[in-house]
């Protein structure tokens, strides 16, 4: 859920809610941490920290949330009925407009918390866009009860929160009426940006998870559009998250976005893992930048916790209400030292453990009793059901038993403010982010008029103390707080003693370290920081060519170069009849046939076309190939006239009567004895993989791995053989779930060259080239091929075809979808080869190329 500010410190013991006049105080500005935003961009360095406006100051944002950042109140008065509103202070998606900049125009889409009556609906959306720039989506209350407290709260909330539905009592089995509320919701709220948004301009940024499918809605719309989306919870791992039967919907749908947002590398590394494992979609890292390719998308990933609203949570704390219950509550609690806990009352938040510990704490220590003052606040709870009563009740019990063995005369728990508290405990037993230790940090802080009231020196170092669980998003940011796991009572309770022992000096050192960053990474230092980086993300969208595939939920899109293209049929046929010296370079495996097939032998169909083209003497046909030698030769045995490239092109044969020969000098494979040992003790300890041995190099594989683990020692592999390799005349490389040890210089890219160098040798310039290929290690052919006409190896005139299979990025200009194609087009190729062979009286003479 979007993060809430408790910054109104009176609100949490009056339940009331001050007036704010946004228009009447300036809010602070993002404070500058040099360096750190200047970094997010090369063309920004120059502008030397993050106060440097950003290029999409003129620009507009439309934020979407669950609710508008809105109050609602009848109007019942005078007999005059109707609706007025105001903005809500607290919510984030009002205070991240603070890093947006003056100039930007923001428009906001959501709920209301009230429900308005369908008479009443088209005024209020009126007067909310003209005075508010909010567009409302008004839910039938049914649907919204199924939207949010079915599938938001009984499976996605509980879920990411590591709760598993093992019984009814606990989440509840999964509902598909719930999710197809939750994709109807979704689809209403798309609708709603679809009416405000211009597609071309507009920046849209989504947030948290009861909206996790509208990505997908607006992509479908608008391929272009420019989409940000903030997880606001957690993101468990992979081994929870795969029990969600709609899994691969919501990875998909949130795919479709340019930026994803977490506050933690936690979080953003559970949801990598789950691309990496149900989508097969991996990640690089990239000059500090995270991103994964999504069919020729680049989705980046953004680590930033969120910030708190200092210039509200000040306001405050300069309100004389604050001044006045702080002193009354130093007079209550003189002589006590008090420690503090905010929490919503709900099961993650592990009130119950804390006073266990507390507990505990009275127990072991009776030199606390009396003196220690646990204050626990406790918000409403924002679910509902069962979970949440039990929470309630054995809180209640817990608070009363402790009261009856250690309480004395005016020795309760009470509600108290940040700034008389010791130490602020937060032990939640897991939450997405947590802002009460940012809040508690800067009241303790304080201002002129709250030391004067404490009797403290205005000069004098301040101090707080924190203890923290370690399975909430805001711990890792907070470097001096005493982390716990909250399900160790007995650290707990030791935490606390800690907390209270701890010298003075080390408390001062402690806060100031915090109070730095908690004040320097407020929200609109997030939101600043996010922005840009969306930016960043959506500036390759103007050059991009996009198509749309996919039905439904599975629905993405293909943004390829605008120069890359299907390769027609027709085109090619007709460009290959006009030629009279072809050269012709193709993959093997994934390219004439599945890489997955149980059985890769060329079937007859395959034999034939290749014959036919080879049959033709203005044609030279070569096959390169990964795989070794003795394995090509049985394969393409009924093919006399093909030439071969085995092991990615350090053996070529001509054609079967002639022998295999080496593409570069002669080798000594000694190395091999370094390398295999090294591979072998990685293959004992990844369950799944296994060493290939070739005669020019050795791969270890781990397709059939666990895809992380493979891929954590995979990484570890690379840099084991490139550090005991270092000397020696190879190569170590990674691709598709291998690491292969190669000598240097080999690629399928040797193959093209040695080829057109022999061809110009015989003065014979080549006027039509195609090379087709599947993978990776295609890409050095499409290189060499794109790049022969200028450097004088191909006719000036000349064709060249180089052709990837798949809409992917790749050097290639030309792509077909699928083996099937490739079948269609090579037929035809080999068809019009018959023809012409049919229809002159003379033969051509054969390009030889016996010695290359």
């Amino acid at each position: 859920m979007v993060s809430r500010s408790y910054s109104n410190l009176l609100d949490l013991t009056s339940g009331g809610s001050p007036t704010f006049s946004r228009g009447g105080k300036k809010l602070s500005r993002i404070a500058t941490v040099s360096g750190v935003l200047s970094e997010l961009d090369d063309e920004n360095r120059s502008n030397g920290g993050s106060d440097a406006p950003s290029s999409i100051s003129q620009e507009r944002m439309i934020i979407v949330g669950n609710q508008l950042p809105l109050r609602a109140h009848r109007r019942e008065s005078d007999g005059e009925k109707g609706w007025n509103f105001s903005w809500d202070e607290d919510s984030l998606l009002l205070q991240l407009k603070d890093g947006l900049g003056e100039d930007v125009e923001v428009i906001y889409v959501g709920c209301l918390k009230e429900e308005i009556n369908v008479s009443e609906q088209e005024d209020v959306a009126q007067t909310l866009l003209e005075t508010f720039k909010c567009v409302p989506a008004f839910i039938p209350p049914e649907l919204f009860s199924k939207f949010y407290h079915g599938f938001c709260k009984q499976h996605l909330w509980p879920l990411f929160h590591y709760m598993l539905p093992l019984s009814p009592d606990l989440g509840g089995r999964f509902d598909r009426t719930l999710w197809q509320a939750y994709v109807s919701v979704n689809k209403i709220f798309a609708d709603k940006v679809m009416e405000v948004i211009n597609p071309d301009d507009d920046y849209v940024w989504v947030h948290d998870y009861h909206l996790m499918v509208l990505p997908t809605f607006l992509r479908k719309r608008f391929n272009r559009v420019k989409l940000g989306f903030f997880l606001h919870s957690p993101f468990p791992s992979s081994e929870i998250y795969r029990t969600l039967p709609v899994r691969v919907e919501l990875l998909r749908a949130l795919l479709n976005s340019d930026l994803i947002g977490f506050h933690t590398f936690d979080y953003a590394r559970h949801f990598l893992s789950c691309c990496s494992r149900m989508l097969g979609v991996s990640y690089q890292s990239k000059r500090g930048y995270i991103g994964l390719e999504y069919y020729g998308r680049t989705v980046s990933i953004k680590i930033l916790p969120v910030g708190i609203h200092m210039g509200q949570l000040r306001s405050v704390l300069d309100l004389p209400e604050t001044e006045s219950k702080v002193a009354q509550l130093c007079d209550k609690f003189q002589g006590k030292t008090v420690l503090l806990g905010v929490d919503d009352m709900d099961i993650f938040k592990g009130i119950s453990l804390k006073l266990l510990a507390f507990e505990q704490l009275l127990a072991h220590h009776h030199d606390k009793r009396g003196k220690v003052v646990l204050v626990q606040i406790a918000n409403p709870a924002r679910g509902r059901g069962k979970d949440v009563q039990e929470v309630q009740s054995e809180t209640y019990a817990t608070v009363a038993r402790i009261n009856e063995a250690f309480g004395q005369p005016g020795y309760e728990p009470r509600i108290a403010y940040y700034v008389i508290a010791e130490c602020c405990l937060v032990t939640a037993v897991r939450d997405g982010m947590n802002l009460i230790p940012y809040e508690y940090i800067i009241c303790r802080q304080g201002t002129d008029k709250l030391d004067e009231t404490l009797n403290l020196n205005p000069s004098a170092p301040k101090k707080s103390m924190l203890v923290v669980s370690e399975f909430i998003g805001c711990s890792p940011s907070l470097s001096g707080a005493i982390r716990v796991n909250p399900w160790n009572i007995d650290a707990v309770a030791e935490a606390m003693d800690s907390a209270l022992i701890v010298p003075e000096p080390e408390k001062q050192m402690r806060h100031d370290k915090h109070y730095k960053y908690v004040s320097s990474h407020d929200v609109a230092y997030w939101a600043h920081s996010f922005l840009l980086d969306l930016e960043r993300a959506c500036r390759e969208h103007v050059r991009r060519r996009c198509w749309s595939i996919g039905f439904g939920l599975g629905f993405r899109v293909i943004a390829l170069d605008p120069s890359f293209r299907k390769l027609s049929g027709e085109h090619i046929v007709s460009a290959y009849k006009r030629t009279k010296n072809r050269a012709i370079l193709l993959d093997y495996d994934g390219t004439m046939t599945s890489q997955s097939a149980a059985d890769m032998t060329p079937n007859a169909e395959a034999i034939g076309i290749l014959n036919k083209l080879c049959r033709d003497p203005r044609n030279v046909v070569f096959v390169v190939s990964g795989k070794n030698k003795e394995i090509l030769t049985r394969w393409f045995a009924p093919c006399e006239n093909l030439a071969i490239g085995a092991e990615h092109g350090y053996f070529m044969r001509p054609q079967q009567s002639a022998e295999w020969e080496t593409c570069v000098a002669a080798q000594d494979f000694y190395w091999k004895q370094i390398a295999e040992p090294v591979m072998q003790l990685y293959t004992e300890t990844t369950d799944g993989s296994f060493i290939e041995t070739k005669e020019s190099a050795l791969v270890w594989n781990y397709q059939l791995a666990d895809p992380d683990f493979g891929s954590c020692q995979a990484k570890e592999l690379h840099d084991h053989l490139e550090s005991v390799l270092a000397n020696e005349p190879v190569s170590v490389k990674s691709g598709q779930n291998i690491v292969e040890v190669k000598p240097q210089g080999v690629n399928k890219g040797l193959v093209a060259r040695r080829l057109l160098a022999m061809m110009r040798q015989k003065e014979v310039l080549p006027d039509f080239v195609l090379c087709i290929g599947d993978d990776r290690s295609d890409e050095d052919m499409f290189e060499v091929i794109m790049s022969a006409k200028d450097k004088g190896s191909l006719s000036p005139v000349a064709e060249v075809f180089a052709c990837t299979v798949g809409q992917k990025p790749s050097k290639a200009k030309y792509f077909l979808e699928d083996i099937s194609e490739i079948l269609r087009m090579f037929q035809g190729l080999a068809d019009a080869s018959e023809q012409s062979a049919k229809s002159v009286s003379f033969s051509p003479t054969r390009v030889v190329i016996d010695n290359v």
